[in-house]
């Protein structure tokens, strides 16, 4: 299955770019763009970017700009999402403002230095402070001026998106969607996306490691892995959500799949579900073997579907997808 999104063709298979530019596991630039030459020819054609994945000085646009500058001929061959807007990470302050969009957009091709022209660009949470509309338009006008090629909403709830979408062409949604994370089924924003013909690129497809299946015990969380602090992490939450993982491995292995494969391809076989709108995958990967193992499809039924419905049923996850301070940037 494909979708057009900013005027390209993409595929159900999206790369998130977090984990390469991590603040204390930065990976050499060698062996991630064997990552992203994998990825490429793999046909995973949307990238997801943002310029707090690392630090001021190297995050994820500072390795796109030393990738595309590398390798010019790949521009053109995958979308890339750039997210923006953070003021100060530990104070979680956005600014959305028409003002504020036009910097950061400005900083982000700065960056890139013309190598690579940014396909879709949004704000990372919604700024409750300025209105949809200001957001967008702003947003708007650097797309007729060819600053960016669209426009994406990250962490949106439904009402927004409609209010986005009446102001100007909205290219993509970005939500959290997993085995874990089933909030946009519920609470009506895979509902509007269908309705707007808004594809979905679903982030954390994977819940943060959590299916994995490499997290067995909390002893198990890698140093510094900022998901510790989030409650479905937290003692007392993650022993019950491990039940769900454990079940859902069982399953896996009944397919003749890995559990990351199955959870990926559970996200992707939404988009067939009726009242849902195109979904896109982005998970994260640091080796061209997990590229290959994440693309491996599993051929899920209607009674396989509903048979994990009725897994996820029989154990609820516990905890919120954020803490308290974060969960109050979620619009929904």
């Amino acid at each position: 299955m494909t979708t057009t999104i900013a005027g390209k063709t993409v595929s159900q298979n999206g790369l998130g770019l977090m984990r390469f530019t991590e603040h204390e596991a930065a990976m050499p630039d060698e062996e991630t763009f064997a990552v992203l030459k994998a990825a490429v020819a793999a046909g995973v054609t949307l990238w997801s970017a943002a310029d707090f994945y690392g630090t001021p000085e190297s995050n994820s646009l500072h390795l796109l700009a030393r990738y595309f500058a590398k390798y010019p001929e790949d521009g053109d061959k995958v979308v890339v999402c750039i997210k923006s807007g953070v003021v100060d990470m530990k104070k979680l302050l956005i600014d959305g403002s028409a003002a504020g969009v036009r910097r950061w957009v400005a900083s982000a091709n700065a960056i890139l230095g013309g190598v690579k022209k940014i396909d879709v660009f949004g704000i990372a949470r919604v700024d409750k402070k300025v209105p949809i509309e200001e957001t967008v338009g702003a947003l708007a006008e650097l797309v007729a001026q060819g600053a960016i090629g669209g426009i994406q909403l990250s962490e949106a709830g439904p009402a927004t998106i409609r209010r986005a979408a009446a102001t100007a062409k909205i290219d993509l949604v970005e939500e959290e969607v997993s085995l874990w994370s089933t909030d946009v089924f519920s609470k009506g924003i895979a509902a509007a996306c269908a309705e707007l013909a808004i594809p979905i690129v679903a982030h954390s497809p994977l819940g943060a490691g959590m299916l994995t299946g490499r997290i067995k015990s909390l002893d198990d969380l890698p140093k510094g892995h900022y998901p510790r602090v989030f409650p479905k992490f937290r003692p007392g939450n993650f022993e019950k959500n491990l039940e769900l993982v454990r079940e859902l491995e069982k399953f896996a292995r009944a397919k003749g799949a890995s559990l990351p494969q199955l959870t990926l391809s559970w996200v992707r076989a939404q988009s067939s579900r009726p009242g849902v709108p195109f979904i896109i995958p982005i998970a994260g990967a640091r080796s061209a073997n997990r590229i290959k193992e994440n693309l491996a499809a599993v051929d899920l039924s209607g009674p396989d579907l509903k048979a994990i419905d009725d897994i996820l049923a029989c154990f609820p996850v516990y905890g919120t997808r954020y803490p308290e301070a974060g969960m109050a940037l979620v619009d929904f």
